[in-house]
């Protein structure tokens, strides 16, 4: 099982291919994963490998921990273009995501106020009010839908509450119209038996009334780029990208294609 893990609570800044330079808060174990989700190609691996011993950061040490980096890269003449939340699983299942949200931005708002603050989420999280409030205060509130079709939903994203199903998740992603970018991972496969394709027509044909239920900002495309837990996935082509993104695209929707 592939599982490239973030060591530490803050890390980096790296070059996001989606963001720029990105500075990243992990706001789960530096050595275990914890996650609603249980995505096939998620690069920090699957659940299984278990939550480790460190436990999640506190709130007082994100804090301490971003103050030390921007100044460090302040002083240095350092760029940065977004600080991401991000790393070993689900962030907005911190129970004080909000409070931490707010210490980011105010630090940002210090030393890098031109720089954009991002989290990417799964979306599960995204009915609970306080996750809610975090989220609309970000720059960039990425959330996440890779199938408007339960099968396909359950069979790539696996999460662990059989409660969480598409319609659930559109219907709370509707709060944020005009305002989230919706990240969809393009990717056909097969997972202990059972073959999925989210490109195909019927697959598109559900994400675009999806998305016009939710009404993003911006709709990500883009499809795997780097090792997988489940080593049974292809790559969508830069081609099948594209072609995709031309049908959200005449049907009203800005796109971006991460090829």
């Amino acid at each position: 099982m592939q599982t490239v893990l973030f060591h530490s609570t803050i890390f980096g800044p790296i070059k996001s291919r989606r963001l720029g330079v990105s500075l990243g808060i992990n706001l789960m174990p530096n050595d275990g994963k914890i996650c609603s989700f249980d995505c096939l190609y998620c690069e920090a691996g699957f659940n299984a490998q278990g939550p480790g011993k460190d436990g999640i950061p506190t709130r007082e040490a994100v804090k301490k921990g971003l103050k030390r980096k921007l100044e460090a890269m302040h002083a240095a003449g350092e760029p940065l273009d977004v600080i991401t939340f991000s790393g070993n699983g689900e962030p907005t299942v911190h129970p004080l995501f909000l409070d931490i949200v707010k210490d980011v931005m105010r630090l940002r708002d210090t030393y890098y106020p031109e720089a954009k603050v991002s989290v990417l989420t799964n979306s599960t999280m995204a009915g609970k009010p306080h996750v809610a409030e975090a989220l609309k205060l970000v720059d960039n509130n990425i959330v996440k839908l890779d199938s408007a079709l339960a099968a396909t939903f359950r069979l790539v994203n696996r999460p662990s509450s059989p409660n969480v199903i598409p319609e659930g998740v559109i219907e709370d992603l509707k709060q944020f119209a005009g305002q989230c970018v919706v990240q969809t991972m393009m990717l056909r496969g097969e997972w202990e038996g059972h073959r999925f394709d989210n490109t195909t027509e019927a697959e598109v044909d559900a994400l675009i009334n999806a998305y016009k239920a939710i009404q993003p900002r911006e709709v990500m495309l883009y499809s795997i780029d780097r090792k997988t837990p489940a080593e049974t996935l292809t790559k969508v082509t830069a081609e099948e990208l594209e072609t995709i993104a031309q049908r959200m695209q005449a049907a009203g929707f800005k796109v971006q294609v991460n090829a």
